[in-house]
């Protein structure tokens, strides 16, 4: 028994093809905030084949952050995308896995749903799929559904028979097929190959899936005799063979998709007549981004070397040069090479330092120099997560003379300024978990809510008392610590409602130097940046003058 969809709900499923990191997240955030600023409600969903439960235990070397949701979802960073381009915060129904799919059959099977049936991928595995997609929605014009990985990937395959089948079931006036392919430019013969495109859309035929609209990844443009080669021989009118060529920045690839009609062609293609986008926002931004103020150097401290571990930490303070009108350089360190070489060597020349979070050993000291750099030379710091964590590691060393103050994630002989939380609460309810248990899901994950301390830097910068943000951490500065940090020049100025659990540390004698538990990056928008991402931006800019 599969889940009923609204008749009004338009379903466009998002492929990709020839080749992985085509950008395929981007086109489908892109193309929900033109039909978003057509007056449409759009929703927008991730289905990642691979056979992890989620992304939480996965190296961020391999795949990139660990997007998390207000409800403590932990999901690919395309979600972090849907968020950012269309300001709908994403939940635990918009991201799944094969690990999650099948976990899902399989309990079920166990429990006895399926009355004796032998288990098989079709129907079982491709209904709890649909399940997934027509599940938790109200009156949305439009549900957009990215398929993770490249058509012929094995493990993709029992997305692709869902989404055939869905099509068949829901009839093609309710369904869309957008698939996302390479156009290579081969320098030496001057030409844009086409054949790459055709076997991709051949590979997709095969599945019983036609494409409606192609997305054509070029660094060049694409020839219109091009286009009629590539709609006649995949068989999609020459008209919705659309380029996605290499944009300025991200924010202006909805607008560069416009231009070439992808909107259009949607609206057509399902009937539907609506008013031109309004794309004002998306042009303010574009030309911020083109006709900055000024440029301001930020270093990033981290110890991942793939930098699409910190991809929404990156949007975020670009976000904030935007809302200063100026473009953030961001000066990526490597942490260990600061323990090697000295901080001076590496941070003497930027407005602001951030250090961000991260799990284990690796890198901590130099994470640790580039806080005590920050504190002595009067530079704005930004510590978010394990950054908050090691900026008190500093300040109880160094200032209050705790020579072996530590995290007992990194050490379990010393004084254990941060420990590992088992127990708190959410939501009115205890969370308990063990020392020993599974990684997966264990950590205080999603929002939860801080009371600011009036008078702070943090309660300036957000202008109110209370405040929710997103964590993922297993964790904890002791708030025993609390008097010995105020006496050493630190202040909690954030806390828990119950006021167990320290949120914000700031140096009030310092010109900007505040740190957060939480992962404000999550949150921060183009057009609606996170208020610490500003105001961080703004005093790593007023630092830079005095440079």
């Amino acid at each position: 028994m599969t889940e009923k969809a609204n008749p009004k709900t338009k379903f466009i499923f998002i492929t990709g093809g020839v080749v992985s990191s085509l950008g395929k997240g981007l086109a489908s955030a892109s193309l929900a905030a033109l039909l978003q600023a057509r007056g449409f409600k759009v929703r927008l969903r991730k289905l990642d084949p691979y056979l992890n439960v989620d992304p939480g235990t996965m190296n961020p070397c391999q795949h990139g952050e660990v997007f998390v949701t207000d409800d403590g979802t932990e999901a690919d960073l395309d979600l972090g995308h849907y968020e950012r381009f269309s300001g709908i915060p994403a939940t635990r129904h918009d991201s799944v896995t094969s690990g999650k799919i099948y976990q899902r059959v399989l309990d079920r099977e166990r429990r006895g749903d399926y009355l004796g049936a032998t288990i098989q991928v079709i129907p079982h595995v491709t209904n709890e799929i649909k399940n997934f997609i027509l599940s938790d929605l109200e009156d949305e014009d439009f549900v957009l559904c990215e398929i993770g990985g490249t058509v012929g990937d094995i493990e993709g395959q029992p997305y692709l028979e869902t989404i055939r089948q869905l099509a068949y079931e829901l009839g093609r006036e309710h369904t869309m097929f957008v698939h996302l392919t390479l156009l290579p430019y081969i320098p030496t013969a001057g030409e844009l190959k086409t054949k790459p495109t055709q076997h991709s859309v051949k590979q997709l035929q095969e599945y019983g899936i036609q494409p409606d609209i192609l997305l054509c990844r070029s660094q060049v443009e694409i020839p219109q005799n091009e286009k009629r080669k590539i709609a006649l021989f995949c068989n999609v009118r020459e008209e919705r063979v659309i380029a996605a060529l290499d944009a300025k920045s991200i924010y202006h690839v909805p607008m560069a998709y416009s231009c070439e009609g992808l909107d259009n062609e949607v609206c057509k293609y399902f009937g539907l007549e609506a008013p031109a986008a309004d794309l004002s926002k998306w042009e303010h931004i574009a030309d911020v981004m083109e006709n900055p103020e000024g440029e301001v150097k930020i270093a990033v401290v981290g110890k991942y070397q793939l930098l699409e571990a910190y991809k929404s930490l990156n949007e975020a303070l670009t976000h904030g040069g935007i809302a200063n009108r100026f473009k953030v350089k961001i000066k990526w360190i490597d942490a260990e090479e600061i323990e090697k070489h000295g901080a001076d060597q590496y941070l003497s020349d930027v407005g602001g330092i951030l250090v961000p979070g991260g799990f284990g050993s690796r890198g901590t000291e130099g994470k640790i120099a580039a806080a005590r750099y920050a504190r002595e030379h009067n530079i704005p710091y930004l510590g978010i997560c394990f950054g908050m964590q090691m900026a008190v590691i500093e300040t109880l060393r160094h200032v209050a003379g705790i020579a072996n103050a530590n995290s007992t994630e990194l050490s379990s002989d010393c004084e254990p300024v941060v420990g590992l939380m088992t127990e708190w609460d959410k939501e009115g309810a205890r969370q308990i978990r063990a020392k020993d248990g599974d990684l997966g899901g264990t950590m205080r994950l999603g929002a939860y809510p801080c009371v600011l301390q009036p008078g702070s830097k943090a309660f300036d910068v957000y202008g109110q008392k209370e405040i929710s943000e997103r964590h993922r951490h297993r964790y904890e500065v002791n708030i025993k610590y609390e008097a010995l940090l105020k006496k050493s020049g630190m202040l909690i100025t954030g806390k828990s409602p119950d006021g167990k659990l320290p949120e914000i540390v700031e140096r009030p004698e310092h010109p900007w130097f505040v740190a957060v538990q939480f992962h404000p990056e999550l949150k921060s928008k183009p057009f609606a940046p996170h208020p610490l991402f500003v105001a961080f931006v703004k005093a790593a800019i007023d630092n830079s003058r005095l440079l």
